[in-house]
């Protein structure tokens, strides 16, 4: 009797596992194809996410304005420090943080924000996708 407990308990961790997981992927594909259906697309590019990321502004008004490295740092499987208010930013690395980006209001939220501040500008639909590219890379 203990042990089909045992196996009752583990194939509910497993159905839950999945079901996560599915959620997850699911959110990050609809935020894809919202992008697509917005002018982007129809391929994205981790290259040119990476390199949209990492790029430096040199017509930047101050520090945290130069790039998404200011604040997220370089290495995105660690947390970041916002640099005017020093609140602490979670990894941007799904494979540290997996529901990062399951909340496409969040995602929409924050690319928004972090856009018209760092590039001065909304993002477009087609450096939303790329950038969104190459982080589920990390």
């Amino acid at each position: 009797m203990k042990h089909r407990g045992i196996r009752i308990l583990a194939l509910g961790a497993v159905f839950l596992l999945s079901w996560t997981s599915e959620g997850r992927a699911g959110a990050f594909e609809d935020l894809m194809e919202d992008y697509k259906q917005q002018g982007g697309g129809p391929v994205f590019s981790s290259i040119a996410g990476e390199g949209f990321w990492r790029t430096i502004r040199g017509d930047a008004k101050d520090k945290c304005e130069t790039s998404c490295t200011a604040c997220h740092t370089t290495d995105l499987t660690r947390s970041g420090t916002h640099c005017h208010t020093g609140k602490p930013i979670e990894p941007m690395a799904p494979s540290v943080k997996p529901d990062r980006y399951a909340d496409a209001e969040k995602v929409e939220k924050w690319f928004r924000r972090n856009c018209r501040e760092v590039v001065g500008r909304e993002c477009t639909p087609q450096e939303k996708g790329d950038v969104l590219s190459f982080l589920k890379q990390q």
